[in-house]
């Protein structure tokens, strides 16, 4: 497998919609504006906490900077209402980066994440994000921001109208605005990233395909996004990085299985595309290296935790 040829690797790759040229979540050295890019593969670390008797995950998602899936997922089991006490709870706080461009902003649908390239080159901010539910996906692609607005008003679409015909033509900045306080608008029409008066709706497919973070993320961006940042819009459930001498495999729910686990607490298993090929070519000189068991066991739970996979 390590003899495998590279252009056919990529080939493959790049029909399954992964950006190749940016390497398996490997730090950039590339120089741009005289900064030369080291972002890390793998950020923060995983943590753990007990439970007391008023705890739920839905508010210790939103105090650790997690989503609802994200750490429904990592707990299958655990009620997310009422955990009870005395439980011990895995905190997924450490993100292996996506592939994808080291600039600007990047957008996982699929951990529901956004990573924000700071332009010192060396710090990236990630934060939950709430996305379009089945029918009104967010889009994929790459834009850029083009204007912003704090206590901006919401125009509501007629699409959405058509489907809630008790909204007005217009909501104002308040308490009842969907967008909360802060919006930033794409280039792309009607779609935009805001913060929200229903936090709760971070973490899960729920919005008509508009991005929605928790109003304490959107508040502290806000200021150092620019008009112009480069905003790409990826779905990558599999993620791979090297990590000094380790591989580490993080896998996350697809998008139907997401909206298993919203449901249910749980999903049906379906192991990710070209997982082997994706898996062995990461691992190179060391396939002989790769723990089997371990992987698939990761790509059948898919808690979206980083899992070293070399022996």
């Amino acid at each position: 497998m390590s003899s495998m040829n590279r252009r056919r690797f990529c080939s493959v790759i790049t029909a399954s919609g992964i950006l190749p040229a940016f390497g398996m979540g490997l730090p950039s050295g590339s120089q741009a504006f005289g900064v030369k890019k080291a972002y890390p593969s793998m950020i923060g670390s995983l943590q753990w906490y007990t439970t007391t008797y008023e705890d739920s995950l839905v508010d210790l998602a939103r105090k650790y900077g997690l989503g609802y899936t994200e750490i429904v997922s990592a707990n299958p089991g655990v009620d997310p209402w009422v955990p009870g006490k005395d439980k011990n709870i895995l905190l997924p706080t450490a993100h292996i980066l996506p592939d994808g461009p080291r600039e600007g902003i990047l957008i996982n649908l699929a951990d529901q994440r956004l990573y924000f390239f700071r332009e010192d080159g060396r710090t990236v901010d990630s934060v939950p994000l709430g996305i379009g539910n089945a029918g009104w996906d967010t889009p994929k692609g790459r834009t850029k921001v083009v204007r912003k607005k704090k206590n901006p008003s919401w125009y509501v679409p007629k699409s959405v109208r058509e489907e809630q015909p008790e909204l007005p033509a217009i909501v104002q900045p308040g308490p009842d605005n969907p967008l909360g306080s802060y919006a930033v608008y794409l280039g792309w029409p009607a779609y935009l990233f805001h913060g929200t008066n229903k936090p709760f709706g971070v973490g899960r497919r729920v919005s008509h395909g508009c991005v929605r973070l928790y109003p304490e993320d959107i508040s502290r961006l806000f200021p150092d996004i620019k008009i112009g940042t480069a905003v790409t819009v990826i779905d990558q459930p599999m993620k791979l990085a090297r990590v000094g001498n380790q591989l580490m495999l993080e896998i996350h729910p697809n998008q139907e299985q997401s909206d298993e686990v919203e449901q249910t607490g749980k999903h049906t298993s379906a192991k990710p595309a070209e997982f082997e090929f994706r898996i062995a070519e990461a691992a190179g000189d060391d396939t002989h290296r790769i723990d089997w068991e371990k992987a698939k066991q990761a790509a059948k739970e898919r808690r979206g935790i980083p899992v070293p996979i070399l022996k």
